[in-house]
């Protein structure tokens, strides 16, 4: 009879034993699979870096600076035009009139700085046809009445004084002998900017139970540190994340405007603040084409500037669009671009050759002034604003570029109390000597070596408060369409 006892089949001849390092033995090699888990997938260990570097914070690193405040108000004053012009001046004078009385009706000019004695030019917004003549009175805050040199007066008769037909600037003055000295003096002209800083905050969270189940992952971060990092891999992530915050908040933070939402939303108090893009559109210049493509528009963009500071070198922050438009315009000076392939693309090398490796890219040139070209990740990142162009390129608002004038600038600080030198874009941040808010972080719950509170999870906390102030946005360019 056979035996009811069944014997298992001979089984291997010594146990499994894991082992403490990963190092291959014959007791810790298995063999017998089940149709379960015979198929478990090979894993790399390593975190691919399929987007490179993630981060886009770079551009206020480069041309500005950080500097505290203890003010929720951050004022400043910029010196005004240091000689007159009044552009929109209107009269009721007839045509060879020998005097005339003008008024002016600029915007936001409540008195004009023209005095008794002083010698004008007076030319036609339409004709371009000019007279001088010297002022013999000012008879009320906005007007003024003057002689002609000419022997036939005014040129072009007066439309009215309300009008805005003549523009007017001051060269000089002329007085009769023996007679008494300039009456009145002039103020200098300042105009106040003020900016206030936003709190910007973040956060990560993780709970204590899936703290304790620990699973190591090997990464090359964007600030060049490498090694294993388990749950603090997404922490991480929230920091840069946060970095990158700190610096888009100050180019887009526009002010709350009475009667909006974000206003109520912040409890009536102000809110938001003047971002780069908002002051340059607001108060800079403006290159509505998007990207000026031949040294013609170059030469505008010049002569707008010797109108302003006149700022020597001046960085401009460009898409990749911008930054191919200006290589191709500068690879077009060269003469022999359009001829042979062995002549072609003769600039900047003495010895170039058919089959040596060319660079087709430029840094920068010099028209009139030095400009040097840098590519602003920020534009070309589809996550921020590199992806609001990809369904119409030349879309109204879309910013193709930023000129930014290098060097800093002297103004004087309401808050100090003196003149000082500041880069014309910087930041300032609230603190104090008991409070440093330029960037806390802080970690709060039960988990992960923090006893602050019951909750059962570790929490890291960001926040900073800053503000940018944009120094002579009258010599920044925002390049953009529409």
């Amino acid at each position: 009879m056979a035996s009811a006892l069944l014997v298992p089949p001979a089984g291997p001849t010594y146990d499994l034993q894991p082992a403490a390092e990963q190092v291959a033995l014959q007791t810790n090699y298995i063999t017998n699979f089940n149709f379960l888990n015979q198929y478990l997938p090979d894993t790399y260990e390593k975190e691919f870096e399929r987007y490179g570097n993630r981060t886009i914070a770079s551009f206020l690193r480069m041309v500005g600076a950080e500097m505290p405040s203890n003010s929720d108000q951050i004022k400043w004053a910029e010196q005004g035009r240091l000689h007159i012009k009044y552009v929109a001046v209107g009269t009721a004078a007839a045509a060879t009139a020998s005097t005339a009385t003008f008024q002016v009706n600029d915007a936001n000019v409540t008195y004009v700085a023209i005095r008794v004695g002083q010698t004008v030019m007076i030319q036609g917004n339409a004709t371009g046809v000019f007279n001088k003549a010297i002022v013999t009175s000012v008879p009320t805050a906005t007007t003024f009445v003057v002689a002609f040199y000419e022997a036939g007066g005014l040129a072009v008769a007066g439309t009215g004084a309300g009008n805005s037909q003549y523009t007017v600037f001051i060269y000089g003055s002329e007085f009769k002998k023996g007679t008494n000295g300039m009456v009145g003096s002039l103020e200098a002209e300042d105009s106040i900017f003020s900016n206030k800083p936003i709190i910007i905050k973040d956060k990560y969270a993780v709970n204590g139970s899936d703290m304790a189940q620990i699973g190591w992952v090997e990464v090359t971060t964007e600030n060049g540190a490498t090694g294993y990092l388990w749950y603090l891999k997404s922490e991480h992530e929230t920091r840069l994340r946060f970095e990158d915050y700190l610096e888009t908040a100050m180019i887009e933070a526009v002010p709350a405007e009475a009667g909006s939402g974000a206003l109520t939303a912040l409890g009536g108090v102000a809110g938001g603040s003047e971002g780069i893009f908002y002051v340059v559109n607001s108060r800079g210049n403006v290159w509505g084409g998007g990207t000026p493509t031949t040294l013609a528009d170059w030469d505008t963009i010049v002569a707008r500037l010797d109108k302003q500071g006149a700022i020597e070198e001046n960085v401009v922050f460009v898409n990749r669009g911008l930054s191919f438009d200006i290589d191709n315009m500068l690879a077009q000076l060269n003469g022999f671009v359009s001829g042979s392939a062995a002549q072609s693309a003769s600039f900047g090398l003495f010895d170039n050759d058919i089959n040596m490796a060319l660079n087709l890219g430029f840094t920068g040139f010099r028209r009139g002034y030095d400009f040097y070209k840098s590519d602003w990740k920020y534009l070309n990142d589809p996550t921020m604003r590199g992806g609001l162009s990809n369904a119409a390129a030349t879309a109204a608002g879309t910013i193709t570029g930023l000129l930014v004038p290098a060097g800093s600038t002297s103004v004087y600080d309401q808050i100090m109390g003196k003149n000082a030198k500041r880069p014309f874009l910087h930041v300032r941040y609230r603190a104090s000597e008991a409070e440093d808010r330029r960037y806390k972080t802080w970690i709060t719950g039960s988990a992960g070596g923090a006893s602050t509170s019951d909750l059962d999870a570790m929490e890291v906390n960001f926040l900073s408060e800053r503000a940018v102030c944009t120094l002579g946005a009258n010599n920044f360019v925002l390049f953009r369409f529409g």
